[in-house]
């Protein structure tokens, strides 16, 4: 099948952010009529805005191109996407998840050894690292929704202890505070507080009032006066 040209990224020659949703859903159609196993990785390249500072614009693109090339090499099963910006996502179809993680450590692997020469200037190896997150269904999401959250949970642990590693979804429990949220979704609360200075109750008011606002529709509103 011919893919349609407005969905691949002119830049890396994946398929683009467009073909995300319904390449994974289909995927996940495919692997629940054939019961076989599917697994989805975001990866991200770390500290990519101090390597467009340093490279500019142009380096920035090369490293980006050289992480879709790395990513091309996966094989015939594994479909790299450019996700956004410095993230890419890979959507294993037959492939549990511990065998998608040692291929995405092979990339890291290789990544990490990268020497780029340009014009405008020379990238060493050690200079560019990636991140990624890794999550297979059904064991750890049933759903497209699911299945997104558990690797861009794991993509987030991976980054918040260090970077330069793949980490694997893992169970999600609730923290002992509340029952409504987990500890992961907590943490990056926490950080957002931080950075927008402001307490963690006011952003849980914003977000409560977006999501009644994005159903308001759902609701029958009654005239009390």
């Amino acid at each position: 099948m011919v893919q349609d040209q407005t969905q691949i990224d002119v830049l890396t020659g994946l398929s683009g952010r467009r073909a995300f949703d319904s390449s994974l859903q289909t995927a996940i159609t495919l692997a629940e009529t054939g019961n076989n196993p599917l697994s989805l990785a975001f990866i991200d390249v770390d500290r990519f805005e101090e390597l467009n500072r340093e490279f500019g614009h142009k380096g920035g693109d090369r490293v980006l191109k050289s992480l879709a090339d790395a990513l091309s090499s996966l094989g015939a099963n594994a479909r790299p996407i450019r996700y956004g910006g410095d993230e890419f996502a890979v959507i294993f179809e037959n492939c549990e998840r511990e065998q998608a993680f040692l291929r995405l450590e092979a990339v890291r692997a290789t990544v990490e050894k990268l020497s780029i020469q340009f014009d405008g200037g020379d990238i060493s190896p050690g200079m560019i690292t990636i991140s990624g997150g890794v999550a297979a269904y059904p064991i750890d999401g049933s759903s497209l929704n699911e299945l997104f959250r558990k690797a861009d949970g794991a993509l987030y642990r991976a980054k918040s202890t260090g970077r330069n590693k793949i980490a694997l979804a893992y169970e999600e429990r609730m923290s002992p505070k509340t029952s409504h949220y987990t500890l992961t979704q907590l943490e990056r609360l926490g950080e957002l507080a931080k950075e927008q200075g402001v307490g963690e109750a006011v952003l849980l008011r914003e977000a409560l009032d977006d999501l009644l606002s994005k159903y308001k529709h759902s609701f029958q509103i009654l005239d009390r006066h």
